[in-house]
């Protein structure tokens, strides 16, 4: 099952949810709401070398396109 990275609506928090293809819609756990919309997520890539989580966050590190806490997640650090 993934997991996703939404923002609620309501309350403004971004907080991560984990989704079947089946489930129906995330809910807020702060606040209940079903207003939420879901969010770009960074991702962790493995290379031949073993060091694709430490490349990929370099990448991110580099990119200046880091947005949204100290992580740049939806860990809710923010």
């Amino acid at each position: 099952m993934p997991i996703y990275e939404y923002r609620c609506a309501s309350c403004d928090r971004s907080f991560e949810a984990l989704m079947r293809p089946t489930d129906d819609g995330a809910r807020c756990p702060h606040c209940d709401s079903s207003a939420v919309t879901r969010e770009m997520s960074t991702f962790a890539a493995r290379s031949h070398n073993g060091n694709g989580a430490a490349a990929a966050a370099q990448a991110i590190a580099n990119s200046g396109t880091r947005s949204g806490g100290c992580c740049g997640g939806g860990c809710g650090c923010n």
